[in-house]
């Protein structure tokens, strides 16, 4: 039996600060609002100490011995996740490509009594996610490899500067890296009707300075972010130790699978389920990707 298969919900999040179970009373209210505040303004907001102080050795002893599990592979990558040999103008930032080295352990690979397993499939967790991005209710994944997973950047490695498929996002940082492994983020820098191109080609050429935000984020930290329309990425990771990160995948509609292609980059495989949904992705905007 797992650690945490023993302790409660409460026991794990620190709820006198986030209290799950009593979202509508005032000190709910309060934590929501500030959330969607915040995410309104930036398109990021961190609740620090999520997790509680005494847990933390469990939540990185956890997640640091799944990370082997992961698939690793260095790719070349650009930040729209499209073939980096898409015809496109000379000047597009599409053209330019980075070494993407960050690997993901899959969902089916994630033991279900583990924290962060624990966390994902919480209902009462998921209402307070839901609360904060003023969406009515949040679906798991349906699809056995993405729902759920650990990212890990091993020193010299980084994740690139890119866009995410899904509107938002929800991470946890269960290990920190020795030196590196920043969090950067160019808050609503397009939006569903405008690329903004010119803006991203000046970030991912060095001169975004001033659209660029560096988050510090400690292990525990839940983080809720709008990574659809904020390029970001995680820097370089240096020294010797890997930074790891939960990510905690959820949709606003039931029975969402990966596209067969994307499934494979990540995880080197795919499984019937992919290839049974295979052609019955919905866009909700025509941005590149």
């Amino acid at each position: 039996m797992s650690t945490l298969e023993a302790v409660s919900l409460d026991q794990v999040v620190d709820t006198a600060r986030y209290p799950l179970s009593e979202l509508d009373g005032a000190e709910g209210q309060a934590v929501i609002a500030r959330a969607r505040h915040e995410l309104l303004a930036d398109g990021c907001t961190v609740l620090p100490d999520f997790i509680r102080p005494s847990l933390r050795d469990v939540l990185r002893q956890e997640c640091s011995a799944i990370a082997p599990r992961a698939h690793f592979d260095v790719e070349t990558v650009n930040v729209y996740n499209i073939p980096v040999d898409s015809d496109l103008p000379e000047d597009h930032p599409g053209r330019r490509t980075f070494q993407r080295g960050n690997a993901f352990v899959a969902r089916d690979r994630i033991p279900s009594g583990s924290l962060i397993s624990r966390l994902y499939s919480h209902p009462e967790f998921q209402r307070f996610v839901a609360s904060c991005f003023s969406l009515p209710q949040l679906h798991e994944l349906a699809d056995p490899l993405s729902g759920l997973v650990l990212n890990v950047v091993e020193p010299g490695m980084e994740h690139p500067w890119h866009f995410d498929t899904n509107e938002f996002t929800v991470s946890m940082l269960t290990q920190e890296a020795q030196a590196g492994g920043v969090f950067e983020y160019c808050p609503n820098i397009r939006s569903a009707h405008d690329e903004s191109f010119d803006d991203v080609r000046a970030v991912l050429d060095g001169h975004g300075g001033r659209l660029t935000h560096r988050l510090p984020l400690q292990p525990g930290d839940l983080q809720l972010f709008k990574g659809r329309y904020s390029l970001h990425r995680v820097s370089p990771v240096r020294g010797e130790v890997a930074r790891h990160s939960a990510i905690f995948a959820y949709s606003e509609r039931p029975g969402v699978i990966g596209s067969a292609a994307r499934t494979r980059q990540l995880f080197g495989r795919v499984l019937p389920e992919h290839l049974a949904a295979e052609g019955r992705a919905v866009r909700g905007d025509r941005l590149l990707d």
